[in-house]
C-alpha cells in the first residue's frame, strides 16, 4: 500500500470505472441473496431442526451473525475500496498469505454456490417446461448452457449486468410475495391437517448447523464489497447498501419459511430438505393435488416455479460477477496468472477473469450436486468471513465505523459454526486454504510482487 492508504497497482492493473450507485448496489446484493438460499438453503436448514419455530430462530441467529460480518465488510470496503473483497483486506491489514487463503476460500465457496445455482436453475426450468423430463445429464447440460449465457452478459459490462439483475430481482420478489399471499388467503390446504404434537427439542448442534446453512445464503451482501472498485462514493454507498440488502432479505426469508411450513406442514418441508432436491418447489408439488380448482393457488404455483428458476439465474450471474472480481484482484498481485488482471479499454470488464471463472464453474456443474456444493460452501464461507472480521479488527481508528465488539462477535461466530458442519466439509475447506497459501508462497513468489 502507498503511504496514503491507497493500494499500489501493477502495470497491468487498469482500474475499473465507478458506475454503480446505491440502487444498483442494493439490487446486486438482493440478486445474490434472494435465490438459492430461499429456494434450496431453507429446506436444507429445516432438515437440521424439528419445528418451524426453530427454523425461524436459525434464520434470526444467522441474520445476527451476518450483520456482524456485514458491518465488518462494509467498513473495510469503505476504507479500502478496491476489487477483491476479503482477499484484498487480508493482504492489506493482516498478511499476504492470509489474503491468499481467503481468496482460495472465496473461489471455492462461491464457485460451489454458483454450480448449485446452475443445477437448481436447470431443475426448476425443466419442471416448468417439461415436468416429466430430468435426469442428472440433462440438468448438467442445461446448467452449462446457463453458465455460458450469463458469462456473455457479464462480459457486456457492469451496467448491463445491473440492468438484467434488476429485472431478475423484481420477478423473484414478486413470485415469493405471491406465494405468501396465496398461503394467507387459502390457508394450509396443501396438506392434510393433523393434530399438532410438540416436537422434541433440537440438539444444540442441529440448531447451530441450521444457522450455518442459512448463513451461506445471507453472505450475498459480500458481492457489494467485491465490486467496491465499481461503486460510486463507496464510503457512503457500501454501508447503506449492505444494511438495506440484509434487512430486506431477513424479512423475506422469515416470511417464506413461515408460509412454506404453514402450507405443506413442517415435516414435509424438512423431509424434502433431507432428500436434497430444490426444496421449496418440490415440497409444494408433492403435497396433495397441486392443481385442485382454485385459481389463486394455480397462479401462485406457476409464478413460484418461474420465479424460482429466474432467481437461480440471478444468483448465478451475481456470483460470476463477484468471482471474476476476486480473480482480477488475485491476478494483479501475482497470486493468479497476471493475464487474468487484464481489463478492457473502457475499464468496465475483466474479460479473461470472467472467462476463467465460467470455465471453473462449468466444471463444478459437471461433477457436483446441490447438497454437496451447499455444505462445502458453508464451511469455506465461514472461514472466509473469519478473515474478514480479523482484518476489521486491524482497521485504524480513523477508518473504524463500528465498535470492535461487532468484529469479535463475527469472528467467534464464524469459527464456532464452521465446526458444527460435517468433518469432511471443514477439512476440505482447510485443505483449500492450504492450497491457496502454498500457491502464494511458491508459484506467486516466483512471479514477483506488485
Amino acid at each position: 500500500m502507498r503511504p496514503d492508504g491507497a493500494p499500489r497497482r501493477s502495470m497491468n492493473a487498469t482500474p475499473l470505472r465507478r458506475r454503480v450507485g446505491l440502487p444498483g448496489a442494493v439490487l446486486l446484493g438482493l440478486g445474490s441473496m434472494v435465490g438459492t438460499g430461499v429456494f434450496v438453503g431453507l429446506g436444507l436448514a429445516a432438515a437440521e431442526v424439528g419445528s418451524g419455530a426453530e427454523l425461524t430462530l436459525a434464520i434470526v441467529l444467522a441474520g445476527g451473525l451476518a450483520l456482524c460480518n456485514a458491518l465488518s465488510s462494509a467498513q473495510l470496503a469503505a476504507a479500502h475500496p478496491v476489487a477483491g473483497g476479503t482477499y484484498a483486506y487480508g493482504r492489506a491489514y493482516l498478511t499476504p498469505w492470509l489474503g491468499a487463503a481467503a481468496g482460495a476460500w472465496f473461489l471455492a465457496a462461491k464457485g460451489a454456490s454458483a454450480s448449485a445455482a446452475a443445477l437448481a436453475a436447470a431443475a426448476y426450468g425443466l419442471s416448468f417446461v417439461a415436468p416429466d423430463a430430468g435426469g442428472r445429464g440433462l440438468e448438467a447440460a442445461l446448467g452449462l448452457g446457463l453458465v455460458g449465457m450469463l458469462a456473455a452478459v457479464v462480459l457486456q459490462g457492469i451496467r448491463r449486468s445491473v440492468a438484467v439483475n434488476a429485472g431478475i430481482v423484481g420477478l423473484t420478489v414478486l413470485s415469493l410475495l405471491a406465494f405468501c399471499v396465496a398461503v394467507v388467503r387459502i390457508g394450509p390446504t396443501w396438506h392434510q391437517k393433523e393434530a399438532w404434537v410438540p416436537p422434541d427439542p433440537t440438539p444444540a448442534a442441529g440448531l447451530a448447523a441450521a444457522v450455518a446453512l442459512v448463513f451461506v445464503a445471507y453472505t450475498g451482501y459480500g458481492r457489494i464489497a467485491t465490486l467496491a472498485e465499481e461503486v460510486e462514493d463507496p464510503r457512503r454507498t457500501i454501508p447503506r447498501a449492505v444494511g438495506w440488502t440484509l434487512g430486506v432479505t431477513i424479512l423475506l426469508y422469515g416470511a417464506v419459511a413461515a408460509a412454506a411450513s404453514h402450507a405443506v406442514g413442517f415435516d414435509a418441508f424438512a423431509a424434502v430438505g433431507r432428500a436434497g432436491g430444490p426444496t421449496l418447489l418440490t415440497t409444494l408439488m408433492m403435497a396433495g393435488d397441486p392443481f385442485e380448482p382454485h385459481g389463486l393457488r394455480v397462479a401462485a404455483r406457476l409464478l413460484l416455479i418461474l420465479g424460482a428458476g429466474v432467481a437461480m439465474v440471478g444468483v448465478l450471474m451475481n456470483l460470476l460477477l463477484g468471482l471474476s472480481r476476486v480473480v482480477l484482484a488475485m491476478g494483479r498481485t501475482g497470486d493468479l496468472p497476471r493475464k487474468l488482471a487484464r481489463v478492457d479499454a473502457a475499464g468496465t470488464t475483466p474479460g479473461p477473469a470472467v472467462v476463467a471463472v465460467a470455465i471453473g464453474v462449468g466444471l463444478l456443474v459437471l461433477f457436483g450436486s446441490v447438497p454437496l456444493a451447499w455444505t462445502l460452501s458453508a464451511a469455506a464461507v465461514l472461514a472466509y468471513y473469519a478473515v474478514t472480521n480479523a482484518a476489521a479488527l486491524r482497521l485504524p481508528r480513523r477508518d473504524r465505523r463500528f465498535p470492535r465488539a461487532v468484529s469479535w462477535l463475527g469472528l467467534l461466530g464464524c469459527t464456532g459454526l464452521a465446526f458444527t458442519l460435517p468433518v469432511w466439509s471443514w477439512a476440505t475447506a482447510l485443505a483449500v486454504g492450504s492450497v491457496g497459501v502454498a500457491w502464494h508462497r511458491f508459484a506467486g513468489a516466483g512471479r514477483g510482487r506488485s
